[in-house]
């Protein structure tokens, strides 16, 4: 976990596709993600539902209210598809529709594309240029974590024209760095110490990305 401050035939009926992205929302897919802007509550609470296990929240220190503590709700949360998109109903409020506010940290919520399984999820502090992901816990140790860091610099490099990508993690957390590093970050100066959202103070060390190829998708 790094902090932040298709295959039912290809793709899935409903699901937006990549390349199309519009004003605020954003699309892309990896080999086995896809990755977009979260359309629903559902898609929000599932990305928050896959960070709220202890081992994550090891890493990430989500503030309280933003955690699903309990771990049966977790699973039931992971278990839908998006938006009923398995033609499952959903609840009411699960289903109304999400719009980001314009200086949230911009969220893509990610899905497998195998089973449209809920995956986990990416967060840009875009105008600080930090990156920050996680990965649901059925989708831990399986190379995944790459994948999910090369869709954040196309996100940050290609549709938002950000020339340097910067992302933070723990010493000891040896699964994110080396993600990072599969994704193509190198090694970064930066602050030793690292306050998280919920007031823990952490070592930290730091990883940079940059292109000379910056863009943005419209």
């Amino acid at each position: 976990m790094v902090w932040s401050p298709f295959r039912r035939r290809r793709t899935a009926p409903g699901l937006p596709l990549p390349g199309r992205c519009a004003s605020g929302r954003h699309v892309l897919a990896t080999e086995r993600l896809l990755l977009f802007t979260p359309r629903t509550r559902l898609d929000v609470v599932a990305a928050l539902a896959a960070s709220a296990d202890a081992e994550a929240q090891r890493w990430l220190g989500t503030q309280a209210d933003e955690v699903v503590p309990d771990a049966g709700t977790r699973r039931a949360l992971l278990a839908w598809r998006p938006a009923g998109d398995d033609g499952r109903r959903i609840p009411r409020a699960l289903a109304e529709p999400y719009t980001p506010a314009p200086d949230d940290p911009l969220l893509l919520v990610c899905v497998r594309r195998s089973d449209l399984s809920y995956a986990g999820a990416l967060e840009l502090q875009h105008r600080a240029g930090e990156l920050g992901g996680w990965l649901a816990p059925g989708c831990r140790g399986q190379g995944l974590g790459g994948e999910l860091f090369r869709a954040g610099l196309e996100l940050a490099h290609t549709h938002l024209g950000l020339v340097t990508v910067r992302a933070g993690a723990e010493p000891g957390n040896t699964a994110s760095r080396r993600a990072l590093a599969r994704a193509g970050f190198a090694p970064d100066q930066g602050p030793r110490r690292h306050t998280l959202p919920d007031g823990r103070v952490v070592d930290a060390v730091w990883h940079r990305h940059d292109t000379a190829a910056a863009g943005r998708c419209h």
